[in-house]
């Protein structure tokens, strides 16, 4: 259970996350953060905080070269797979590895990884994943035409989400990366 919001903005990726730990009915506002940063990337994770902690404290995130999208397919989710694994949170069944769902910003351009570990890149230029995705999307479009400032803009959406999703719980965290920036 989570919202978390990314948008591109100019050469820059913004990502913001709640604070909710979820289990069953049960809620912790956590003090450890669901967005981060790690070399060249930003990054916020939903599923697990496990999973979450290794991709911030263990991941060896190779620094992105050539193609970005072939990059971000191949040795990029390679290297998540090799940690994930390492660290005991991916999972296999008839062969099949699954991960979690997390966005990542690097080089000025918004991706979001799949449990499959496939690699999407909305062409809105901003996604959010999580319990409130619906809810912060929705004030992400609303305000994709309006003169704010992008930590505002995901202010917003992390705010309705919160509002309209038991999941979702504030105090909010932000974090960005600017192209070329390590």
């Amino acid at each position: 259970m989570t919202a978390i919001v990314g948008l591109v903005h100019g050469d820059t990726v913004h990502i913001g996350g709640d604070s909710a730990g979820v289990a069953g009915w049960s809620l912790t506002v956590r003090a450890d953060l669901k967005v981060f940063t790690n070399g060249p990337y930003a990054m916020g994770f939903t599923d697990s905080f496990r999973m979450g902690q290794l991709l911030r404290y263990s991941l060896q995130a190779p620094h992105p070269e050539g193609d970005l999208e072939r990059f971000m397919t191949t040795k990029f989710v390679d290297a998540v797979r090799k940690c994930l694994k390492h660290g005991g949170w991916a999972k296999k069944d008839s062969d099949r590895e699954e991960g979690g769902y997390f966005l990542v910003g690097v080089h000025g351009r918004l991706f979001f990884v799949e449990s499959d570990y496939q690699v999407g890149e909305a062409a809105d230029g901003y996604a959010a994943i999580g319990c409130g995705e619906e809810f912060a999307l929705g004030a992400l479009y609303a305000t994709a035409r309006a003169d704010m400032r992008p930590k505002k803009r995901l202010k917003l959406a992390l705010e309705a989400a919160e509002r309209y999703s038991v999941g979702v719980r504030g105090p909010f965290a932000y974090v960005r990366k600017k192209a070329g920036a390590s």
